[in-house]
């Protein structure tokens, strides 16, 4: 089995690293990468270092995690210091996009059925990373996030490449009216069973990229349901509040570094 789910589109930038992880049950909690769900920290870490290991990294890359706490808030991190992949302590707090255009840092998302949305421009080599529940769907964070890269970095949305990651979809993401009242705006993304309805945040987001400005043709769907492949990817629903997380990352590669493994790129723990 591939170590990573990824995108076609990402993969032909050869100055763009990103990934999925997936289950590895050879690994502490099927490899979850979650620092903040309770378990031994000590194994996330080695966790974390094997994710290190199976990526191609230039040895000075630092890596940023947030502190998610389903907001619209947008981080922009111009600092070349790692942010909350040693200690919770230190991520960046109360935020669930990280925007960047440093090279060699690698922007991370931990998810368990929320939707995971990485973020590229090619033209002026931005990279971001989103956490989209209901909450930050309903937010519109993609759009936030899409703006900022806009008004920061002069990225223009029609030139940006999108890649919406695992998530629990339509087909078992059931809510109640308390959860679709704040998507009236999405019809076509509700489908109504009795008093509850099967909502479709992947398709959301999508439709909120497009709205921003980005091309259809320039998003690629995972269309990979958490829930119905629970096998490779957690799913907080569908195993019953699993503490498990898997992890999507994206980053620049200096326009001059080797893609090649580095074990020195590896964080002391």
């Amino acid at each position: 089995m591939q170590p990573f789910y990824r995108f076609d589109h990402f993969s032909k930038e050869k100055s763009l690293i990103h990934a999925v992880s997936k289950k590895e049950q050879t690994e502490a909690y099927a490899f979850s990468l979650a620092l903040h769900t309770g378990e031994k920290r000590e194994d996330i870490l080695a966790n974390r270092k094997h994710l290190i290991q199976k990526l191609s990294v230039a040895r000075e890359t630092v890596w940023v995690v947030a502190n998610q706490t389903h907001s619209d808030h947008v981080a922009v991190i111009d600092k070349r210091e790692m942010r909350g992949w040693e200690y919770l302590e230190d991520a960046v707090e109360d935020c669930d996009a990280l925007v960047t255009d440093q090279e060699d840092m690698m922007l991370t998302i931990l998810t368990a059925d929320c939707v995971p949305v990485l973020l590229f421009d090619p033209v002026r080599r931005v990279v971001a990373a989103v956490h989209a529940g209901w909450r930050g769907t309903e937010a519109e964070i993609v759009s936030k996030t899409i703006k900022v890269m806009k008004e920061r970095f002069g990225s223009e949305p029609s030139d940006m490449l999108a890649g919406v990651g695992p998530a629990i979809g339509k087909c078992c993401y059931e809510v109640g009216e308390d959860v679709t009242s704040h998507f009236a705006a999405y019809p076509e993304a509700l489908e109504q069973h009795g008093e509850k309805s099967q909502l479709d945040l992947p398709e959301i987001n999508r439709r909120q990229m497009i709205a921003a400005g980005l091309s259809e043709t320039h998003i690629e769907m995972s269309a990979i349901c958490t829930a119905c492949d629970v096998d490779h990817f957690f799913s907080y629903r569908k195993e019953q509040g699993c503490s498990g997380r898997f992890m999507s990352v994206i980053g620049l590669a200096a326009s001059s570094a080797e893609l090649t493994y580095h074990p020195s790129a590896i964080p002391m723990m």
